[in-house]
């Protein structure tokens, strides 16, 4: 028999698993897991622990240190679950935060306190609070996943207070720092790169990722992102998300940009002797190698400089995109399928900072909508009498 179910009180039962013979003994080793509760639980309680037996998640409660339980929760949980880029960040946190900070108390002991203090000591020596605050969903969502393995009643995660990021207000350019970046960029490799993340708002690892295949009827299809590891290579993974998976319509200017940039590119391969493909990346190194995304980086950051312009990221070429189309008076809407939201609420809450002047705006074409004696002098005239 794998296991039994024994009745000790009222509302209690034990669980004994069988966890095979002893190779010393040869005697049957045994798991008691108390359960409190109906029969009805302790039997679905039985139920989880073998099909944990089964597939390698079962670790014995009570022994296990956050440090092992961490672990293995990475390799069975995070890694099949997480883009590979996004493990590597959850992979680090835990092996150069939590563990060294956590990770020899046993979890089912974990308590809120030593959570707020974990986030204390990190605050006092110098983490940012937006990185705190990774630190806790990493720790939140490891230990959702021990609840539902049975290996703790309760997240302590949900007892902190975890430390308020600083807001930080927005960079973006503006019309003529765009025009001004763009002219000094005309000569550079990256200038078609550039250019396309101004006029789409698309993302790094999207643009990296782009395929002469994705870009058809004079629309971009973001199909795909690639990623750079830690470990050198290179990894194309899905879109972050559904509303990530979308059609961009380009602009004339970009059309004809990314053409000159197929026109130069094919050339340069057929100088290689490497014909074109339609699954080559459209921005590339030397033989169709990905491009590395900190080089491009550092790229955009040495041109802007260039330029005499403010020095902002590459990702915020993309709210540069989104802050100029809104205030032309673009429905939010639109922003936010170009830009991959997923919902509208989103674009709204992240470009908060445009709706002063489109609030304005709504506003005088309210007044034109349903005053017809409404004119430019009746304007002047109640912002006279206001001031």
């Amino acid at each position: 028999m794998r296991g039994h179910i024994t009745k000790r009180g009222r509302n209690s039962y034990s669980i004994a698993v069988s966890l095979g013979k002893d190779a010393t003994t040869g005697k049957y080793k045994y798991q008691w897991v108390s359960v409190k509760g109906t029969k009805k639980d302790a039997e679905r309680r039985l139920s989880e622990l073998l099909h944990q037996l089964d597939n390698g998640t079962f670790i014995k409660p009570g022994r296990t240190t956050t440090a092992e339980y961490l672990q293995k929760w990475l390799s069975d949980y995070a890694k099949p679950n997480l883009s590979p880029r996004g493990f590597e960040r959850y992979e680090s946190i835990v092996r150069v935060h939590l563990i060294p900070s956590l990770g020899n108390i046993p979890l089912t002991q974990l308590r809120p306190e030593h959570l707020q203090k974990h986030y204390t000591l990190k605050l006092n020596g110098g983490l940012s609070p937006r990185s705190i605050r990774y630190h806790h969903v990493v720790l939140h969502k490891a230990l959702e996943t021990a609840i539902k393995w049975g290996l703790v009643v309760r997240n302590a995660a949900d007892g902190v207070d975890v430390p308020r990021a600083r807001y930080t207000e927005m960079q973006t350019w503006g019309e003529y720092e765009v025009t001004s970046f763009l002219e000094a960029a005309k000569d550079s490799h990256y200038y078609a790169l550039f250019h396309t993340a101004l006029f789409t708002g698309m993302r790094r690892s999207e643009l990296l990722g782009l395929q002469w295949q994705d870009i058809a009827f004079h629309q971009i299809y973001v199909n795909r992102s690639l990623h750079h590891l830690s470990d050198g290579s290179y990894v194309l993974t899905q879109p972050k998300s559904a509303k990530s998976r979308r059609t961009i319509a380009l602009s004339p200017s970009s059309i004809l940009i990314l053409a000159e940039h197929k026109e130069k590119q094919a050339a340069i391969r057929a100088m290689m002797g490497m014909p074109l493909k339609e699954d080559d990346f459209v921005f590339s190194a030397a033989e169709a190698k990905p491009l590395r995304p900190n080089t491009v980086s550092r790229a955009w950051t040495m041109l802007a400089a260039r330029a005499g312009v403010k020095v902002i990221r590459l990702h915020d070429a993309r709210h540069t995109h989104a802050s100029l189309m809104l205030k032309q008076g673009v429905h939010p809407k639109i922003v936010q399928e170009r830009l991959g939201h997923a919902s509208v609420q989103i674009t709204l809450d992240t470009y908060s900072h445009v709706a002063p002047g489109l609030q304005e705006a709504a506003a005088e074409g309210f007044d034109k909508l349903v005053s017809p004696k409404y004119n430019e002098n009746c304007q002047n005239e109640a912002v006279e009498n206001y001031y």
